[in-house]
Parts: C-alpha cells; structure tokens; sequence
C-alpha cells in the first residue's frame, strides 16, 4: 500500500509524530519514578525480579523511541529539501510516506500500549 500525502500533510504528520513520541519519553520518565518508589517499598524477590523486567523494558522503549525520533525528523529534512528544490507549488506536490516509518510507527505505539498496560497491573499487584 502507498500512502501519499501532500508535502504539507507529510510534514504536519512527522511533526505530531515526533511531540507523540516526546509525550511517550516523559512518560517512561513518570514510569521509572513509579517503579523506584515500588522497588524502596518491596524487597520480595518476585516484585524485584518484575522491577529488573520493567525497568530493562523502559531502557529499551526509550532507545525505540530516539531512533524513531531520528527517523521521523530524517524523513522530515526529506520533506524540506523537496520543497527547497523546488518551492513552485510545492503545497500541491505529493510525496510518499516509506511504509517502514508508518509500520515503525505502528508496532512502537503497539508494544508501548502493551507496556503500559502490563506495567499498570504490576503497580495495581504492588500497592
């Protein structure tokens, strides 16, 4: 599936893509401060070893999310220099968005609600 936009909409969408992204990053930094606040009050080993899990989980989510940051803000220069080359109707021009950045896009919203989620029962068992 080719999914074209206007370079106007493919700017907007890389745009918003990259504030979603910085909103998901602080909130990994709220979720780490809740997880440190769970490891000071529970010392079993069973919420520990959970504890190890989420906070390897956050590492790696943050480090999806910096280069999909990269990615999204490379496409975004690709956009820029399309209207730069050539500024004439530029507002009417068209370009394709690469099916990686939107699948990108996709599995990482995908695995982060997942995370969300199973990190919110985790909390829910602890407290």
């Amino acid at each position: 599936m080719e999914n074209k936009a206007h370079l106007t909409e493919a700017h907007a969408k890389m745009i918003n893509w990259v504030k979603e992204l910085a909103f998901y990053k602080d909130e990994l930094k709220t979720f780490q401060t809740r997880l440190e606040e769970v490891v000071t009050r529970n010392n079993k080993q069973e919420i520990l070893a959970q504890a190890e899990h989420f906070q390897n989980q956050f590492i790696t989510q943050n480090e999806v999310i910096d280069e999909l940051n990269h990615d999204f803000k490379q496409f975004d220069n690709t956009i820029a220099a399309n209207v730069l080359g050539n500024p004439i109707a530029s507002d009417h021009r068209s370009i394709v968005i690469p099916a990686n950045l939107i699948d990108q896009h996709i599995m990482f919203l995908q695995i982060y609600k997942e995370l969300k989620t199973d990190f919110e029962k985790f909390l829910v068992k602890t407290f």
